[in-house]
């Protein structure tokens, strides 16, 4: 008896139209660029007609790579509302996959676009074990100053200590799996960013991670205390938006990639894992074979790394040493390069950037929760 436990940043999964880029270039998608428009209501009516041409390709993608998953429980990223959430439920997973996913849960962050994490349950595992819900919570609300967690990096960046922690939210979801407990944290750390400051985005926008990492960990370790936590039924699910390691590429497609593995110094993951207080199941694959996503700021800057997360309480991670998390690539544009040997079949219609299932991919993993 096993349950299937799985995150996705599904990628702006919205069910309203983004105009901001006709006054910001900077967040125009580039077909619109190729034409010349005359005023802000022809923007609307372009804008309109692409992200409707493009959203229906993507979304059956998306789909795809969440039936992959088979998951019992499977956390998301980018969820505009609970309302884009059932509609494509409905509109898309239902023709993969049926009746399943009829339990959906979400909260309002604090996220500027308004894109939120979400979790959605099936009303039990695919071995009939009854999910029940118990109960859930919003921690959007915590500031700096409410866990003591403001530092002279954070004041460097502008940060204020009365500024909420979390850029969108943690969300708690406590759910009973055939009777027995298990808390789920869903969490989208602050995005890296463009390079300022003299510091890349990765290491201009650390600090607010490793709040963000720091709060996760207090707000467990205030839950179960801190002696019992790390023993305790939880996961931590979500994209972390950094990396312990990446494997950093050279070459191109004429003559051959090169792939080396880099570790970097410093990491929020390390907050979350230090101590043995839970373990990143991810590491359990080979080193070339952890990463989620490919990052290009085109040939000088190319790597693959790992964004997203099921971190296992040390009690969960022992109790299930042997399970080996999975990660769907098959979504991924063409443009993505593998490493030897990890090329898979891509789905239908993916093109070269796009369509794609989304520019992340899906985890998941099987659990005996025992």
């Amino acid at each position: 008896m096993s349950l299937r436990l799985a995150t996705f940043n599904v990628e702006n999964l919205m069910n309203r139209f983004d105009f901001s880029g006709f006054r910001n270039e900077l967040w125009q998608d580039r077909v619109l660029a190729l034409y010349q428009i005359k005023d802000e209501a022809e923007y609307r009516q372009l804008e309109r007609a692409r992200a409707i041409a493009h959203t229906d390709d993507a979304r059956q993608l998306s789909a795809l790579a969440i039936a992959a998953t088979r998951a019992d429980i499977l956390c998301l990223q980018e969820v505009d509302n609970v309302e884009a959430l059932r509609a494509f439920e409905y509109g898309y997973l239902f023709k993969m996959v049926g009746h399943g996913y009829r339990e959906k849960y979400t909260t309002q962050g604090n996220d500027t676009r308004g894109i939120d994490v979400a979790i959605m349950a099936r009303e039990e595992t695919r071995h009939g074990q009854k999910i029940e819900f118990v109960g859930m919570q919003s921690h959007a609300h915590l500031t700096y100053a409410d866990l003591g967690l403001h530092t002279p990096e954070l004041e460097a960046l502008g940060e204020q200590a009365h500024e909420r922690i979390f850029r969108r939210d943690c969300m708690q979801l406590d759910l009973r799996i055939d009777g027995r407990p298990l808390t789920i944290y869903s969490v989208h750390f602050k995005s890296m960013g463009s390079p300022r400051n003299g510091l890349d985005g990765r290491q201009a926008t650390m600090p607010i991670r490793m709040a963000e990492a720091a709060a996760v960990r207090r707000i467990i370790e205030d839950r179960f205390g801190r002696d019992h936590a790390a023993d305790k039924r939880w996961a931590i699910c979500g994209d972390l938006n950094d990396y312990r390691e990446r494997v950093v590429i050279s070459g191109d497609m004429h003559e051959g990639y090169d792939f080396q593995p880099l570790r970097e110094a410093r990491s929020c993951v390390d907050v979350l894992t230090a101590g043995d207080f839970c373990e990143n199941v991810v590491e359990r694959r080979p080193e070339m074979d952890r990463w989620t996503l490919y990052h290009t700021r085109g040939p000088a800057e190319r790597h693959l790394c790992q964004l997203d997360y099921i971190l296992l309480s040390r009690g969960l991670a022992r109790r299930n040493a042997g399970a080996m998390p999975e990660i769907v690539r098959g979504g991924q544009p063409f443009r993505t390069p593998f490493p030897p040997g990890q090329e898979v079949e891509r789905f239908p219609r993916i093109g070269w950037d796009r369509p794609k299932a989304s520019d992340h991919c899906p985890v998941v993993v099987e659990l005996d929760i025992a």
